[in-house]
């Protein structure tokens, strides 16, 4: 794999929280250009070692998000006034979907969730 892709891929894996392309272009400046940054992310999504979702955020606006790929599919709270990224644990989904594409004759392949809020931590300082 090229440095870049390593220097990607490390950075997710390390990662708390979802990371967007601008955080990691912005981490790596110095060494990789922004296109080497969103080709690193493009390749890597490709070959499943990383998820990605779209979020809209009132700060930063509509930006893509990067998370390690998992073997279980998992969702995300995002605290509108810190930014900060909560994982709400397994995607407790799975049944509604199967049972939404029974009942509507769909082959829903795919699916995601993020909800959007106040974090306890900010909350406290109301």
């Amino acid at each position: 794999m090229t440095k870049a892709r390593n220097h990607v891929l490390d950075s997710i894996i390390q990662a708390t929280e979802p990371l967007s392309a601008r955080q990691l272009c912005d981490k790596y400046k110095s060494e990789h250009d922004p296109a080497t940054i969103y080709r690193a992310l493009h390749f890597l999504e490709e070959k499943g070692r990383i998820d990605s979702f779209i979020l809209y955020c009132n700060a930063h606006g509509t930006e893509r998000y990067y998370v390690l790929h998992r073997s279980e599919h998992r969702h995300w709270f995002h605290c509108e006034r810190c930014h900060r990224f909560t994982d709400l644990g397994q995607c407790q989904f799975d049944e509604i979907v199967a049972q939404m594409s029974a009942e509507k004759g769909l082959s829903i392949t795919s699916h995601s969730f993020y909800a959007i809020g106040i974090c306890g931590e900010c909350r406290k300082h109301e």
